[in-house]
């Protein structure tokens, strides 16, 4: 039976449980659970992190712990009982463990080491912690080790700064709200702001000196040196080095490594340096001989300094290495190192280059305490600590030092009798009283042990020798009475001897007589001389002597020998027991002299203060001993002395000696009866004030009044003690007279000079410190009554004077902060003042630091839900005084701009901080009581009016982000609580006030905007915060975003008819609300728009704005990131089922709609937005959008918007065409107009004109970047015109020079050809933009199909690229996933005009092949019926399919939806026929290429005449004689008659071309391929008798044009005419399968067009060999091409096929070299673009046959070589019907000028053929348009023998045998005047790598060319390579086009589309 568990309730997981029992909960080791109930060893429960799943779990799985319960039952909340560290450490490394992995995944291994390390240090320490074996002390530091841990890794991870009351965290629920700010304040600061050190230490450790010329012992000084004031400021440190120049005692580091201590902040400057000197030890001379002299001597070596300021801008420097200087005057040795601190050091020698003194310095910084647990491995080892000179700067008492510093100076002595000067040596001895030598008191300084004797440096023959060498004599205070000092002079002698001889000695005493030590100074001593046999160790011979030149110490009354020698010394005592000063004696002695006490007492003052302090308890006993004496006679002077002894110790210098001060009066002081006296001159002093001139000495008096007080206080104390309380009423008599006094002279107000309110001031200042002194003798509300009446009486004028103003704030803080306001009954008593006096400053703003401080103290000392009755009668005393005022200031300080300083911007911040803190602390504490109180108050409805709208304000400020630092969310979560809860309580005032007919909008506007800016702040998202974290704030505060909403509503519906108020103007911030991922939220607030739309209905009958504000909104907000598809569907639902039963429905489900499709786009958008780089879905997503906006919510402010967004993206991916049309749609929307316009987006305002004329600027630089000229000369013509419409001649000029630019650049650049591809997106998973349509992209230069394929699946990783061209069905339309499909098509240019227009070089033709494409086109080759496997050709059909655009490519975007799509069939007949016109024109283009020597390698035309010959010998074009020249086929399709004529006629014609091509192959045939050109001759031989063809004869005669010479050549100067012998007009033959050829881009052709084009340019002669200088033919892939018009077979072939990789390696070199397809050869002046329309169009593409169509010339061995497919189109005749109704040639200018229309191909729908009317008798002529080379080439004739063609109607075909069909053929050409060229296509792109290529690379076309393509599965096949060169028509035989013969076809209804975008429009 399962019991509710009593006492185990919490435990820790100790092994993973699977929980596979039924019920069970699966646990993890370390996981914390809550246990419920129990029952026979198991427990029932949940883990902590998921406290929504209970189960079950053994308990032997689970180590209890000791946890308290709140809320016992159904809600209980389990607290462990652990230790509150240990608790905060469990939980944040929890959450520490999962930020951890993921900083490992975002690669920033830096921190995730360093947190590693970091938390495993917390786990050791918890471990201590938890072992419980710590000590105190102990505990406290690892306590603190483990919460700066814990925050420093907060600080990094981001996470929320922690709140801390000794270490532990803090429950804001249990302290006020201003403390809180507090502590949260002090672990801010103390994270931002490290303190500086005020004390710094120098470690010096000594490594080396490196000097080439050692070899004897040195010593080295270092100290640091004050250069400012030219003196020492530290001790020595003196370290030995041996002949190697290292330590001597490397063993021992205290001997080579020494500690400077007490650097103060103020010595860390560049004048402060350290000194180096060096001495060696050794011979006079260095470079004397060994042997000369054996005695040492110390001999002045060198010198280095270093400023200190060099290493402040380091932690370290190792190995510094310092110039030494040897000093070459040694007389100079004293200054060396200020000299070469003056850089006067050009006078020393360094003592080498790489010569100097290694030594490592580091500069520490904190009290030595810190240094020593820092730093403890430097004090571990040892180090010598060098003190400053004399006292640091703050002396502390007990502090034990007794240092005389001796300075030996400089000495002047006599030769001697000798002819030079001495060698002075100075030995120094410390001789005790009897006589005795002290030992080891001589310190040469720190880092050696004392000695007994000094020797000095000798300087080489000196009489005046300086040394300045500073000596340390730590002589104790018991020995310094009647010792001295005996110096002792030696002259050294450098002869070999080396003695040294005693010719002088001084002495100097200690101390005197009187107990004076030598006073500070420097001192100059007789030089008393002697023998060298002088025996000096009887001292009482000598110390009766003189010592002294000067008149001190006594010696008056010695005569004085007259001597010339003297010696100098400098000494200065450092003691704390032993003083230099007389008076100090004879005070202390004042029982001996009691006449001098007057005059001892008025020099007390003149002592300097540091003697004072050395005998503080003496002195002081001394003074209340005198008072004791006589208080009539000295009261006063003794109260002078104690009120100047007590304000010395307030000097920082002193401050240490007040606890000295408080234990003598604790424990010394003894004076019973002092109190009376002090009372009395205090008193005295005090009446004094309002009259006395000259206040210093009462200031001082009034400074000193706390230690007074004490004193006062404690000799009343004594004296109740010894007589039981007697007096006591006279004693309190006195202080309420002597307070009387104080409050009247505090009452005064300053006259004049203001000397009064100084002394005010000074009085304010310290009388907080008495109260605790009263409160010793004194109830705590008598006191409380005193300090009240006193305070009280200060004047409330604040003009008076603000220094003053500022000290009586000081004072009413120090009386918050003192302990006689702690108790409740004094602070009820002194309230009112405090506040009295704040509401005085913070009326008038001043002084708002101090008050900030004041009145956080008063709210600190308030608990929260304190429910004392003093607590809330406090409450309504604040509540009624400071609540208005408090408002009010916060206005005030935030709406003031920030200062500048930093400084400033934090005190700033404070003050803000801490009023606001008290503001939440105040209406924390406030109840209903307090509430109701408050709003009743008001008299008025304005007044009410006005607070509600002030805390309203306030509030909206409270909650900005910058209120706060960023990780302060403890204290934003307290401030939101606050608010919410007084919200709720003034929402009702609101509710009762300010509505019906006392409606107020302002007030209520102000409310809903509080509310919402409530429920958006960003520290309420709880979806953004870690579970652990969200948990805790839900336990403690709830969801205040869901309470906050449902206020809302509330108050929405209580508004009634007011709603209308608020519509449109509350639709965004309450959009805004909804969009927060919280579902009650959402399900509260989304019902208000209905309610909206409800209301605004009925005020105008639709609800407009409701819909354009939601619109707007949307967008700014979902574009910030908020919003989900969630809240779309939630939308949606809701609102339609609210809107159910309304009268608007219908309008209400389109506005639902609208928005719920916006919605849509904008996540895609969105989502879109969040990848790296751009891509087509981002462009695709915002031209979705765009156009949402422009079509069906016609917003025009976020139309151009996006546009902007959208040319942005377009700049980023380097479209720049793109770019170019994007900003042309804004640019349609402004006209050349002077309305001014307003700054928008990046456009500063300006007029009309000007924004478009700067768009007009940009989109021509865009154009001019995408290579689209041709566009942007049409930009240049319109603003020129606007330019020479206004004279603006000059900007008129360089738009001309721009617009010539760019004509240059199309006639002189190179251009690539993209290509196009379709792609479909299929399936569910693709964002909506996208979903279940298709699309044509327009490729990047050089993109080919592979490289487009993997491109999108880079882009839709997720993708499935499907294998077929096949339309999918519905089941992958709504699957749920995304599929691919991508293949290649080919553009349909729209207009033929230029393209057909003849002389127009393909530079230009080729922008209109590819620009402006509406239609593209692609075919899938099939077999219907019975395919038989003998000729596969009887079953071959091609579908052909056209896309049609909903906009023209190029345009804003790259890719654009397929509108329409038709599809039609071709027949197997119909297909043959265009393979054949196709090799035909191949056959024709090598030819030509051949003879104009295009080619450099005849192998391609020997490769095409091989594969088309030697096809027809083995098979061939037999097949197609099989297939279709049968009777049973002829009979069962006699519509094709007309068909089967024009294949027969194709054939002849092939056979006709190929006899020309062997006379020009066997004119160029190298040598080694004559047996193959004799070959093809005999087999071609053959071929023609399989046709039936045994002579050309007839047909040679009916050509009136031949190739003259072997060649064909035109006329330039006549158009030619074909005429049959009885006149008849010889009508071309055509076939009557003709379709619409628009998307046709046929490859380049033979055409005279093209000769003369090259002719000209190339500057050839005209010779019949040149004539037919041909153009290189495209040849693109089947699916990629945007030439191929051949059946396009799949996606997914790979474009290298284009490559043929099954080529054989004989033929790679002309694969390579000179068969390069279109994509790589050049287009420029020697290659134009290979494109001749006349042939194109009505030959349309004789090449290659596409894949599997299969080409019967070709023989089986070459289908095996080369399986690329061929690109040619399938639907030559279509390409004729796209001409004008008129008949005239619509000739534009290049560019063309946008006045052509859409192309009637456009809209032309695919249909049958009609068959009637196409016998090659009966049709009517075809029209032509004489190519240009018939104007330039005169002289043609018609001679050749093989071969002839119409080249000037652009018709290719074989004339038959009849004189009939080639008769009057040339009258016609005048009235055939619309071109068939009309409708070619563009030229191919360019290959910049051939751009500069002076002369043509060989070129031929390669074998893909002579191969059969056999058939392929969908899946497998290969993209159809690209078009070949076209031959020259016939001028004769010219076939009917489908316009002449009657059959012209009625064009079904065009497609309502708009006309075509012409450049002109955009």
């Amino acid at each position: 039976m399962w019991i509710p568990t009593e006492h185990e309730k919490y435990g820790v997981v100790i092994a993973s449980f699977r929980g596979t029992v039924p019920y069970g909960l699966s646990l993890e080791i370390g996981d914390t659970v809550q246990i419920l109930e129990k029952c026979d060893g198991w427990y029932r429960g949940f883990a902590l992190k998921n406290p929504n799943v209970k189960g079950i779990f053994p308990s032997s799985y689970v180590h209890l712990k000791n946890a308290c319960v709140k809320n016992k039952g159904q809600f209980e909340m389990v607290i462990p009982t652990e230790d509150s560290v240990i608790t905060e450490m469990t939980s944040t490394l929890r959450d520490w463990g999962t930020m951890w992995k993921q900083l490992y995944v975002r690669n920033e291994g830096d921190l995730f080491h360093r947190l590693w390390h970091i938390m495993n240090e917390i786990l050791d320490l918890r471990r201590q912690v938890l072992v419980g074996h710590l000590t105190h002390d102990r505990m406290k530091d690892v306590k603190r080790h483990i919460t700066a841990r814990l925050d420093w890794g907060n600080e990094q991870l981001g996470l929320d700064l922690v709140p801390r009351k000794e270490y532990a965290m803090v429950d804001p629920e249990d302290v006020s709200v201003t403390e809180l700010y507090r502590l949260m304040e002090h672990r801010h600061r103390k994270k931002d702001t490290p303190v500086q050190a005020s004390s710094h230490h120098l470690f010096v450790q000594m490594k080396s000196l490196m000097c080439s010329n050692l070899g004897e012992e040195l010593e080295v000084i270092f100290s640091l040196y004050d250069s400012k004031e030219n003196r020492p400021i530290s001790e020595r440190f003196f370290l030995r080095l041996n002949r190697n120049g290292l330590p001597k005692a490397p063993d021992k580091p205290e001997r080579h490594c020494s500690l400077f201590l007490d650097l103060g902040s103020s010595e860390l400057r560049k004048d402060i340096y350290i000194t180096v000197h060096i001495i060696r030890i050794g011979r006079m001379g260095a470079g004397e001989k060994k042997n000369a002299c054996s005695v040492q001597y110390r001999r002045p070596f060198g010198c280095a300094v270093l400023s200190i300021a060099d290493l402040l801008t380091g932690e370290t420097k190792d190995d510094l290495v310092l110039k030494v200087y040897m000093c070459n005057t040694e007389s100079e040795w004293n200054q060396i190192h200020e000299n070469i601190i003056k850089k006067l050091n050009a006078r020393y020698n360094l003592t080498g280059s790489n010569a100097g003194l290694a030594v490592s310095l580091q500069l520490l910084h904190g009290d030595i305490e810190q240094i020593r647990r820092e730093y403890s491995s430097v004090f571990s080892h040892g180090v010598s600590i060098t003190r400053k000179l004399g006292f640091s700067n703050i002396i502390m008492p007990g502090e034990m030092r007794n240092d005389l510093y001796v300075t030996i100076e400089r000495g002047e002595f006599e030769k001697g009798g000798k002819s030079v000067a001495r060698n002075v040596e100075v030995t120094m001895f410390v001789i005790d009283s009897g006589g005795q030598t002290l030992k080891d008191f001589i310190s040469f300084g720190s880092g050696e042990p004392p000695a007994s004797e000094y020797h000095s440096f000798v300087l080489y023959h000196n009489n005046s020798p300086r040394w300045s060498e500073l000596l340390k004599l730590p002589i104790p205070v018991d020995k310094f009475r009647g010792a001295h000092i005996r110096f002792e002079f030696r002259h050294c002698s450098t002869k070999e001897k080396g003695e040294k001889k005693l010719f002088g000695f001084s002495f100097v005493p200690l101390m005197q007589e009187d107990g004076r030590t030598l006073p500070d100074g420097t001192h100059e001593l007789i030089v008393h001389k002697c023998e060298e046999n002088t025996n000096l160790q009887d001292t009482t011979r000598y110390l009766k002597l003189p010592f002294s030149k000067g008149i001190f110490l006594g010696n008056n009354n010695q005569t004085m020998k007259a001597t010339k020698e003297s010696f100098w010394i400098t000494s200065f005592l450092c003691s704390t027991k032993l003083t230099q000063n007389g008076d100090m004696l004879d005070l202390l002695k004042w029982r001996t002299h009691p006449d001098k006490i007057t005059g001892c007492l008025s020099k007390l003052k003149e002592i300097d203060g540091s003697e004072i302090v050395k005998f503080l308890q003496d002195t002081l006993d001394t003074l209340f001993g005198i008072l004791d004496e006589n208080s009539q006679k000295y009261g006063s002077k003794v109260f002078d002395s104690l009120v100047h002894i007590i304000n010395l110790l307030q000097d920082s210098k002193f401050h240490h000696f007040k606890p000295v001060m408080d234990t003598y009066i604790e424990s010394h002081f003894a004076g019973a009866l002092a109190y009376r006296d002090l009372i009395k001159v205090l008193k005295w002093y005090v009446d004094r004030i309002t009259e006395a001139e000259r206040q210093e000495h009462i200031q001082e008096v009034l400074k000193a009044q706390e230690y007074i007080f004490k004193y006062i206080v404690q000799s009343r104390r004594l004296f109740s003690l010894a007589t039981g309380g007697q007096n006591e009423e006279e004693f309190r008599c006195c202080i309420q007279e002597l307070l009387m006094s104080v409050r009247f002279f505090l009452s005064q107000e300053s006259k004049g000079s203001g000397a009064l309110s100084q002394s005010q001031a000074v009085f304010l200042s310290s009388f907080p410190a008495v109260y605790s002194e009263l409160l010793k003798l004194f109830d705590v509300r008598e006191v409380a009554n005193l300090v009240q009446d006193t305070l009280g009486s200060l004047p409330t004028i604040m003009h008076v004077d603000d220094s003053l103003q500022a000290i009586k704030l000081q004072c009413i803080g120090k009386t918050v902060e003192s302990q006689l306001y702690t108790n409740p009954d004094s602070r009820y008593i002194l309230l009112p003042v405090v506040l009295h006096h704040l509401h005085i400053h913070l009326q008038e703003q001043k002084d708002l630091i101090m008050c900030a401080r004041i009145l956080s103290n008063v709210f600190c000392l308030i608990k929260k839900n304190s429910s004392e009755k003093s607590v809330l009668e406090e409450i309504d005393v604040i509540v009624a005084s400071l609540l208005d005022i408090l408002l009010r200031t916060i206005l005030e300080i935030t709406s003031r701009p920030q200062p500048s300083s930093s400084t400033m911007r934090l005190q700033f911040q404070d003050v803000t901080g801490e009023f606001v803190a008290c503001l939440l602390s105040l209406l924390r504490q406030m109840t209903d009581r307090h509430y109701q109180q408050l709003l009743d108050s008001f008299n008025t409805k304005e007044e009410l009016r006005d607070f509600l709208l002030q805390i309203f304000t306030v509030f909206r400020i409270l909650i900005r982000p910058e209120m706060f630092p960023k990780d302060w969310t403890v204290m934003r979560l307290v401030a939101n609580n606050v608010i919410i809860t007084t919200v709720l309580y003034l929402s009702d005032a609101l509710r009762k006030n300010f509505l019906n007919e006392n409606f107020d909008y302002k007030i209520w506007d102000s409310y809903f905007y509080l509310a919402v800016i409530f429920i958006n702040q960003l520290c309420l998202q709880l979806e953004m915060f870690t579970p652990s974290k969200k948990k805790k704030v839900l336990e403690k505060y709830g969801d205040m975003r869901v309470t906050m909403g449902c206020e809302i509503f509330s108050m929405w519906q209580n508004l009634g008819e007011h709603k209308l108020h608020f519509i449109p103007a509350l639709i965004g911030p309450f959009l805004e609300v909804t969009l927060i991922p919280q579902p009650d939220l959402r399900n509260v607030m989304i019902p208000i728009f209905h309610d909206m739309m409800d209301w605004e209905q009925r005020r105008s009958g639709n609800f407009k704005q409701v819909e354009a504000k939601l619109i707007d909104k949307l967008d700014s907000l979902m574009s910030e990131g908020k919003g989900d598809e969630t809240y779309r569907e939630l939308f949606n639902s809701i609102l339609l089922k609210k809107i159910e039963r309304e009268t608007w429905r219908e309008s209400g489900v389109s506005l639902i709609a609208t928005v719920t499709r916006l919605m849509e786009r904008l996540l895609d958008y969105r989502d879109c937005m969040k990848m790296g780089e751009v891509d087509g879905k981002k462009i695709g997503c915002t031209v979705s959008l765009l156009n949402f906006y422009k079509t069906e919510l016609n917003k025009e402010e976020m139309y151009i918007r996006y546009i902007h967004k959208l040319y942005d993206l377009h700049l980023k991916a380097q479209n720049f065409t793109e770019a170019a049309y994007t900003l042309l749609l804004y640019d349609e929307l402004l006209e050349w107009s002077d309305r001014p316009l307003r700054e928008f987006l990046t456009y500063p305002m300006q007029t009309e004109w000007q924004r478009k004329e700067h768009l007009h600027l940009t989109i021509i630089q865009n154009f001019d970047r995408g290579k689209c000229w041709e566009n942007g000369i049409i930009l240049c013509r319109k603003i020129a015109e606007q330019y020479e419409s206004y004279y603006d001649y000059r900007n008129l000029s360089k738009m001309r020079m721009m617009e010539a630019s760019l004509y240059d650049k199309i006639m002189d650049q190179q251009r690539l050809e993209p290509e196009f591809f379709r792609v479909g997106f299929y399936g569910k998973k693709f964002p909506f933009f996208l979903r279940n349509k298709e699309f044509v992209c327009r490729g990047h230069d050089y993109e080919r199909l592979e490289a487009f394929q993997q491109r999108m699946l880079n882009e839709f990783p997720h993708a499935i690229a499907m294998q077929h061209a096949n339309q999918p069905d519905e089941t992958i339309f709504q699957a749920e996933a995304q599929y691919l499909q991508i293949y290649a098509v080919t553009p349909i240019p729209e207009s033929q005009e230029v393209l057909q227009r003849e002389g127009v070089p393909d530079n230009i033709k080729s922008f209109y092949k590819v620009n402006h494409i509406w239609k593209f086109r692609y075919d899938r080759p099939f077999h219907k019926g019975t395919k038989d496997k003998e000729n596969e050709f009887k079953s071959l059909w091609v579908e052909r399919t056209s896309l049609y655009l909903v906009q023209s490519l190029p345009g804003i975007s790259r890719w654009f939806e397929v509108e329409k799509r038709e599809v039609v069939e071709m027949s197997p007949l119909e297909n043959a026929i265009e393979v054949l016109e196709n090799k035909n024109q191949q056959l024709k283009t090598l030819i030509s290429q051949c003879q104009t020597r295009q080619m450099q390698n005849i192998n391609p035309l020997t490769m095409c005449l091989n594969g088309v010959i030697d096809a027809a010998v083995n098979g061939g074009v037999s097949r197609y004689q099989e297939a279709f020249f049968i009777k049973e086929y002829i009979l069962s399709h006699p519509e094709d008659g007309e068909k089967i004529a024009r294949l027969r006629e194709l054939m002849l014609e092939q056979a006709q071309i190929l006899e020309f091509g062997l006379a020009v192959h066997e004119k160029f045939v190298p040598q080694d391929m004559r047996p193959l050109h004799k070959k093809l001759v005999d087999q071609f031989f053959v071929m023609k008798s399989s046709l039936g063809i045994q002579e050309f004869s007839a047909c040679i005669q009916a050509s009136p044009v031949h190739f003259p010479n072997g060649s064909p050549r035109v006329c330039r100067s006549s158009a030619p005419t074909s005429m049959s012998p009885d006149g008849t007009r010889v009508i071309p033959r055509r076939s009557p399968l003709s379709y619409p050829a628009v998307n046709r881009y046929s490859s380049s052709s033979l055409s005279s067009q093209a000769s003369a084009e090259v002719s000209n340019i190339t500057g050839q002669s005209e010779s019949s060999d040149e004539v037919f200088n041909m153009q290189p033919s495209p040849s693109t892939s089947s699916l990629s091409s945007t030439h191929s018009a051949s059946p396009n077979v799949t996606s997914s072939a790979p474009s290298s096929a284009r490559a043929s990789p099954l080529l054989s390696d004989k033929h790679k070199h002309s694969r390579e070299n000179a068969c390069l397809s279109p994509r790589e050869r050049p287009c420029s002046a020697i290659y134009p673009t290979p494109v001749e329309p006349s042939q194109r169009m009505l030959l349309n593409h004789i090449g290659d046959g596409a894949l599997p169509r299969s080409d019967p010339n070709l023989s089986a061995p070459e289908k095996a070589v080369n399986p690329t497919p061929s690109s040619w189109s399938l639907d030559s005749g279509k390409e004729a019907k796209n001409i004008t109704d008129s008949g005239k040639l619509i000739s534009p200018p290049v560019p063309p000028r946008p006045t052509q229309t859409a192309s009637p191909a456009r809209h032309q729908t695919s249909v049958s053929p009609s068959p009637a009317g196409r016998s090659p008798l009966k049709g009517s002529a075809q029209s032509f348009t004489p190519s240009p080379v018939e104007y330039h080439s005169p002289g043609l004739t018609s001679s050749s023998p093989v071969l002839s063609g119409s080249y000037s109607s652009g018709i290719s075909s074989l004339s038959r045998c009849s004189t009939s069909e080639t008769s009057g053929f040339e009258n016609q050409v005048n009235e055939q005047s619309v071109s068939v060229s009309s409708f070619g296509g563009p030229g191919v792109p360019e290959d910049p790598s051939c751009k500069e290529s002076k002369t043509p690379p060989p070129y031929s076309v390669y074998e893909r060319t002579l191969r059969r393509p056999v058939p392929l599965p969908h899946s497998l096949s290969i993209p159809v390579t690209s078009e070949p060169p076209a031959l020259p028509p016939k001028p004769l035989a010219t076939r009917p086009g489908p316009l002449e013969n009657g059959t012209r076809r009625t064009e079904p209804g065009a497609r309502p589309r708009p006309l075509p975008r012409k450049v002109s429009q955009l």
